[in-house]
């Protein structure tokens, strides 16, 4: 491994999805969007749904859905624990497309019965949209 590279693994509850050297990756933290290459500070933060996109050697990429978890980052090593972890082939377009339909037809008729509703709610369209967008990317790189 050289100092332009380091360790990654995500797991979820499921399986371990992802394990290889990565030149660096992006995700969505609690604070936005973050990248972490290789010397990146210590770090243990929480992640929120969305996609996860790694960058391999040779400027190779694959993204993983990520419904939310944690990422902790050391000295040559990237763990990300996922709620729920996900490869773009392995999603269901027609699925994703009616999960945030019904979301958000749950949000339009919202008549505040609780945060919590609204809260598992905006979740529910997060979690539907992330999904979407990673099979929009995986196709976009395809035809690149």
């Amino acid at each position: 491994m050289s100092e332009c590279t380091y360790y990654l693994t995500v797991v979820s509850v499921e399986r371990e999805i992802f394990s290889g050297v990565v030149r660096k990756i992006q995700v969505t933290g609690i604070e936005g969007e973050m990248g972490v290459f290789p010397g990146h500070t210590p770090l243990l933060t929480s992640i929120k749904p969305g996609v996860l996109r790694i960058v391999k050697s040779h400027d190779n990429e694959e993204y993983i859905y990520i419904s939310g978890g944690i990422l902790e980052v050391q000295r040559n090593i990237v763990t990300i624990l996922a709620d729920t972890a996900i490869r773009a082939e392995e999603l269901d377009e027609k699925k994703a497309k009616e999960a945030k339909h019904e979301a958000e037809k749950h949000i339009k008729n919202y008549r505040h019965s609780s945060d919590i509703d609204y809260i598992k709610i905006t979740s529910d369209i997060s979690k539907a949209i992330a999904k979407l967008r990673l099979m929009e990317l995986t196709k976009k790189n395809k035809y690149m």
